[in-house]
């Protein structure tokens, strides 16, 4: 299947309701017989063998991209592509964001975990949505049902295996809850909790594996730590394939993809002081920035990002940003949620900032934005 087309900016759009990881879960009912209990997800681009038991193995950080280009690190993965498809993460490309997607089935606007942080509406707060916050109620911050709940309650055995750190936590309820969680720290662990959840039929297992991403993120992904951890997964996915009846359907899809920041390309809004003019408060990530500005100040922030900035980023205001579909459709709770003006880099370039978030500064691999390396991501049957 050919790649989504890019835009003119170089930019690749989410194809939302068609081969987006919103669009994953919404298939496999499909293929499991059960399409209609998801109201309003006719058929798409992505159409899937059918079968009474599908394992969806979510591989964080392992983009379409990434793995045509090293291939030969990951030759079982590579084996799958050949007669698999290509889909997009939505935007931003970012794990919270893609997680819930493909949990609820709904596109970010409509979810609302519209990025890694964002602001907490009528605060001067910024929610994380990893580690999340205290004070927010993950049931009124994501208030939509599942897909996974939803095929729940019509029958589909549905299963989350993942860290034994994430069950209840404020992501796993937003995105995931309606499932039964099973908590699996090793590949061991996984496969075998996988194996157990697979004997059901109709079922629906869901298996997340983040450490092709932390490697990424902390090594690079021209890295050989990441290689090594790309055999690895690669592996692990062969594994998974082999532990598995043949009337079981492995389907292999990512989050999101990863570029190398190289630290000539980035920016420090805290070096460049002009940038902090009318910005009341920095959210996002490094590759997507939401900018929230103080009243009337939109006009001028955005001037002064795109003359600082030039062409290592695409700097928008909220309005253009949803008008562009980046988000989906956004309902008018989750509007607030965006930054009033959004920033999305081009090529290797990232907007860090010493003071706000120091620890993307130590950060090599990178995502969020809507290049192609970050937005593709490969769908696998095996």
């Amino acid at each position: 299947m050919s790649h989504p087309d890019p835009r003119p900016d170089g930019f690749t759009l989410p194809a939302y309701g068609d081969r987006s990881l919103g669009d994953v879960v919404p298939a496999v009912a499909r293929a499991l017989g059960v399409g209609n209990v998801l109201d309003g997800t006719g058929p798409s681009g992505l159409v899937l063998p059918d079968a009474g038991a599908y394992v969806v193995f979510l591989i964080d950080g392992l983009g379409a991209e990434l793995l045509r280009r090293y291939a030969h690190a990951a030759p079982f993965l590579a084996s799958l592509a050949e007669g698999g498809s290509v889909g997009t993460a939505g935007v931003p490309s970012t794990t919270a964001t893609s997680l819930t997607s493909l949990g609820t089935g709904l596109v970010p606007g409509a979810h609302g975990l519209i990025g890694y942080t964002a602001r907490i509406p009528g605060t001067d707060r910024l929610i994380n949505h990893l580690t999340w916050d205290k004070h927010v109620d993950p049931l009124d911050w994501q208030p939509h049902p599942t897909a996974f709940a939803r095929l729940g309650a019509a029958g589909v055995h549905v299963t989350v295996v993942n860290k034994r750190e994430f069950d209840g936590s404020g992501l796993t309820v937003a995105a995931h809850r309606g499932a039964t969680y099973v908590g699996a720290d090793r590949v061991g662990e996984r496969i075998a909790a996988m194996v157990g959840a697979a004997a059901y039929t109709p079922s629906l297992t869901y298996v997340y594996d983040s450490d092709l991403d932390w490697t990424g993120h902390k090594f690079g992904v021209a890295s050989t730590q990441w290689l090594q951890q790309l055999a690895m997964v690669d592996a692990e996915a062969e594994q998974m394939r082999e532990a598995l009846p043949a009337s079981v359907r492995l389907l292999v899809v990512a989050d999101h993809g990863m570029v190398d920041s190289a630290v000539a390309a980035r920016v420090d809004v805290d070096e460049v002081v002009e940038l902090r003019d009318g910005v009341s408060l920095l959210g996002g990530e490094a590759r997507f920035r939401h900018l929230y500005c103080s009243r009337g100040a939109v006009d001028s922030v955005v001037a002064t990002w795109r003359e600082v900035l030039g062409e290592r980023a695409l700097v928008l205001t909220r309005d253009d940003a949803v008008a562009r579909g980046w988000f989906g459709e956004v309902s008018p709770g989750v509007l607030p949620r965006v930054g009033d003006v959004m920033v999305a880099c081009h090529d290797d370039a990232a907007i860090v900032s010493s003071a706000d978030f120091p620890y993307e500064k130590s950060l090599v691999g990178m995502h969020g934005s809507l290049t192609a390396a970050e937005m593709l991501i490969p769908i696998l049957v095996g």
